[in-house]
């Protein structure tokens, strides 16, 4: 194939991939059509050659005839790398400098967006309780994806991933160990379900939802990097609306809310750890 041939080809299947998305948009009501397409795109060629299909339109003639086939795609859709306590550092400032102002409210919702199987929600939970705040706070933990949520509050793990956990966790400033948190048993870590009392798993869509509760922290990362840019502005807003003033957002290294239209809305409180509170006088 030459130069000029591969273009074409490329262009075909570009255009393939982006009827997929529609198809998917119209058949199942989840909207990719503005994630980010380099990554969405690999994650589609990963899919085609694992479910043997020749082009990106057979895959599409499957997916909108087994609706089964489509929950097997949404392992492809969306991304589930996560770990507990990722970035330690981050939950340390949460730890050391967002704390002291959440203890002066009477009781806290906290929002932790994209959860993904819920390592980043039981790490908050496990050091709002240290800080004698669990009692007090009601954690909200919402995808799109219905089999990771599943997960997320199961609280089970592998047991071959805590020795990084812990070694995330020893670095939060805690004084314990994070296996005074979970059992083991069978190659697996059950984390202590009274933790749990406090969680509430949901579905939503930071595409398509609106607004669904005032909180006070909403911890959002390496979600939005998937995100095109006015993707990216919809759940700033989104985010914006929901918190409280004086409220905290919480995002991924790589992620920010600068070039935002909400970004005035927000003051770095820490700008290292991409760590934002909603200005006092911010209007919602």
């Amino acid at each position: 194939m030459d130069d000029s041939e591969k273009i074409i080809a490329d262009s075909i299947e570009d255009i393939e991939i982006r009827l997929l998305l529609e198809a998917i948009f119209q058949r199942y009501h989840y909207d990719f059509r503005k994630y980010s397409y380099a990554s969405i795109k690999r994650r589609m060629v990963q899919a085609k050659s694992n479910f043997k299909c020749s082009s990106f339109s057979q895959l599409q003639d499957m997916l909108l005839n087994d609706e089964n086939l489509f929950h097997q795609m949404f392992a492809y859709l969306t991304v589930q790398v996560t770990e507990m306590f990722r970035d330690p550092s981050y939950f340390k400032a949460i730890r050391t400098q967002v704390v002291p102002h959440l203890k002066t409210f009477p009781s806290l919702k906290v929002w932790v967006a994209g959860c993904s199987s819920g390592e980043e929600l039981w790490s908050l939970m496990i050091l709002f309780h240290e800080e004698g705040l669990l009692d007090r706070t009601m954690f909200y933990g919402t995808d799109i994806n219905t089999d990771a949520l599943e997960k997320a509050e199961r609280g089970v793990f592998s047991l071959d991933r805590m020795p990084l956990y812990s070694k995330n966790f020893s670095q939060t400033g805690s004084e314990h160990s994070l296996s005074e948190y979970y059992t083991a048993a069978y190659g697996a870590a059950k984390f202590d379900k009274s933790l749990k009392k406090h969680a509430v798993f949901s579905d939503h869509s930071l595409v398509s939802d609106s607004v669904f509760a005032e909180v006070h922290l909403i911890s959002c990362r390496n979600v939005l990097i998937y995100f095109q840019k006015d993707l990216q502005d919809r759940a700033f807003g989104l985010f914006k609306n929901s918190l409280v003033r004086g409220g905290f957002l919480g995002l991924g290294s790589k992620e920010t809310i600068r070039f935002s239209s909400h970004e005035q809305a927000f003051e770095n409180f820490n700008r290292l750890e991409k760590i934002y509170q909603k200005r006092t006088g911010a209007v919602i």
